[in-house]
């Protein structure tokens, strides 16, 4: 394999893991089991296919994981459970389009968040981004109403998927310097496996069932748990050694495409224009924001 071919396998990878985490949406819809038993299963049999491959390649590494690593990734795990509780739920009260695209602001909030607890200076360009934005999402919420299962629940699902967006980038916060001292594997599985205790916590709390599911139901929770799960999610944080983040960041924005064309395709649910005219602003602030925080010389690496 040439340099060229080596350069070019991250990128792959990377297209193809967004596009495998954005089936998640329809699979979300398809299925009728609670919103928290869905995301439990689904992170649960993410846990059980990576943790193996952890055991046999970095059996070691567990050992000499730091006290501080393993709370860091724990936390990561909790934040990552109400992520998936939160932006799940939004799915069965709001448009794929508009929950998938709001979700999709997290890019904002990691630059937000890391001027506020890392004391990053927050620039112009990435302040404007947030702005345009947050605008985006609000034109969002008046948007999706007659797609929506419950329409005048519509604005309580785009909340929804806005806590996603609020925890997923506390996860990518703290996760971030973890995985600078830590593989792959083994930190995903420790983030993963506090993700599935959370939920599993959750499912019982909220009095759900925990076995009483048709096989149909099964193969939705293992579909998510292989596409959006394993080449979703474990294959961006393999590209985040090899890709600066920021290129990952714009690439994961292609996610409410695919899952919106999916939408179309799968489900007939087409976005109105407000959904569509927000959505573009959101993704417009994204943008904005992430050459921000490009402009300035940032090149982090997970």
């Amino acid at each position: 394999m040439n340099r060229s071919e080596l350069e070019a396998t991250p990128t792959v990878a990377l297209a193809f893991a967004v596009f495998a985490a954005s089936t998640s949406a329809v699979l979300v819809r398809w299925s009728a089991a609670p919103s928290s038993v869905v995301a439990f299963y689904r992170v649960l049999f993410t846990t059980a296919m990576v943790a193996p491959v952890a055991l046999v390649r970095s059996r070691e590494e567990f050992g000499r994981l730091s006290r501080r690593d393993l709370v860091a990734a724990t936390a990561a795990g909790v934040a990552l459970a109400a992520h998936f509780a939160a932006w799940f739920e939004s799915l069965n009260h709001t448009s794929v389009a508009a929950s998938v695209t709001i979700v999709q602001t997290q890019p904002v909030f990691v630059a937000l968040g890391a001027a506020l607890v890392l004391g990053e200076r927050l620039d112009r360009a990435t302040a404007a981004g947030i702005a345009v934005a947050v605008v985006g999402a609000a034109a969002m919420s008046f948007g999706g109403a007659g797609e929506a299962p419950v329409s005048d629940a519509t604005p309580y699902g785009n909340a929804l998927a806005l806590l996603g967006a609020i925890t997923v980038a506390a996860y990518v916060l703290a996760g971030r310097s973890i995985r600078q001292r830590v593989s792959l594997f083994p930190y995903v599985t420790v983030v993963y496996a506090a993700c599935a205790l959370t939920l599993g916590v959750l499912v019982g709390a909220q009095g759900h069932d925990y076995v009483a599911y048709p096989a149909r139901e099964w193969l939705l929770f293992l579909g998510m748990a292989v596409g959006p799960g394993v080449f979703g999610h474990t294959v961006v944080n393999w590209t985040l050694k090899h890709l600066e983040s920021v290129v990952v960041s714009v690439a994961w924005l292609g996610e409410p495409v695919g899952s919106t064309v999916l939408a179309v395709l799968l489900l007939a649910e087409v976005p109105d224009a407000v959904t569509i005219a927000g959505g573009a602003v959101v993704l417009a602030g994204i943008y904005l924001t992430t050459v921000g925080r490009d402009s300035r010389g940032a090149t982090d690496r997970a």
